[in-house]
């Protein structure tokens, strides 16, 4: 899954994670809150079991309606979606912004590149790694109360 509202740097993550033999679908949000409709869908548990869930979150900071820390944080709130690794892929330089994705629980923090080639490498390294090389946590169920 990608969150990203600038339509140039969604272009290029899918562009970089094809040309990275990363063939996974990939599904795409415009902003936090569109994040958060597709995991956590409105009704039912059942609703909510039927999503795919994705094997990796791609996911910006700074995003319209609902920013990347909240998303974060309620991914990492849910018991079903908890264990989904998250890489935070933002313009952002700021070290409180670095401090807070961590903290928040994410995986790996990594600032896109300016220059396009850079951006594009780093793309595909990360989609190589956490799709190709990482083993994923196994799926499982909640323990009882």
């Amino acid at each position: 899954m990608l969150v990203e509202d600038n339509p140039d740097d969604e272009d290029l993550t899918l562009r970089a994670l094809k040309r990275a033999s990363v063939l996974n679908p990939v599904t795409v949000a415009h902003d936090g809150a569109e994040a958060l409709e597709y995991l956590f869908p409105a009704g039912s548990a059942d609703d909510a079991a039927d999503v795919p869930l994705p094997g990796l979150i791609l996911l910006d900071l700074k995003l319209p309606k609902v920013d990347g820390l909240e998303v974060l944080r309620r991914i990492r709130a849910d018991e079903r979606t908890r264990l989904i690794p998250i890489v935070v892929l933002t313009g952002s330089r700021e070290q409180e912004d670095v401090l807070a994705g961590y903290r928040g629980g994410a995986n790996a923090y990594v600032r896109k590149p300016v220059k396009f080639s850079d951006f594009a490498d780093a793309v595909r390294a990360l989609g190589t790694f956490w799709l190709l090389l990482n083993e994923a946590a196994p799926e499982f169920s909640p323990l009882p109360d």
